[in-house]
């Protein structure tokens, strides 16, 4: 049991750092997602948010971002020791970025309903016809990582009401 705790306040407290990142994507109005990726022995290795809006590219969520400066240090694109920690549940392209780099582990915070790779709408990452599959904990800071977006999309609605029809 005190394993059980140690994993879920390293988990919380790498998730926490996650959405730190996730707030400075909002201030710059981009979606707020956060991610940080560790070793196994719970270093930081890098840590991302989304930026598709700040470069207009569309691949440039936090996990992809997270993933490629995360094997530019490790100097290698086998994550396969690694942790990622990303506030929302990843989509298509960034959980076949996960298999493809063989994160060995994903914490997530909150589901995505509408694009969710994971467990949402597809199972990608414990797919048995693929030749890697990833450990997989959801949930972890969920009620923050939540939040955190619809308050986004709230705004971002109040913002777009607000402007004048042309």
């Amino acid at each position: 049991m005190a394993d059980d705790n140690a994993i879920l306040s390293t988990d919380e407290r790498f998730m926490a750092m996650a959405i730190e990142l996730a707030q400075a994507a909002w201030r710059l109005g981009d979606v707020p997602v956060g991610a940080v990726l560790t070793d196994s022995c719970g270093e930081v290795i890098s840590g991302a948010f989304n930026r598709k809006e700040a470069l207009q590219d569309p691949t440039a969520h936090a996990e992809l971002t997270v993933i490629v400066e995360g094997a530019e240090v490790r100097g290698s694109w086998r994550l396969s020791d690694c942790v990622l920690y990303v506030t929302k549940e990843p989509c298509v392209m960034c959980a076949g970025a996960i298999l493809a780099c063989r994160i060995k582990r994903l914490v997530y915070g909150c589901n995505d309903p509408k694009g969710g790779a994971v467990t949402s709408l597809y199972t990608l990452l414990n797919d048995d016809r693929l030749n890697h599959q990833v450990e997989v904990t959801s949930g972890v800071l969920q009620q923050q990582c939540a939040e955190l977006l619809r308050g986004f999309f709230a705004q971002l609605r109040r913002n777009t009401a607000s402007k004048p029809s042309t």
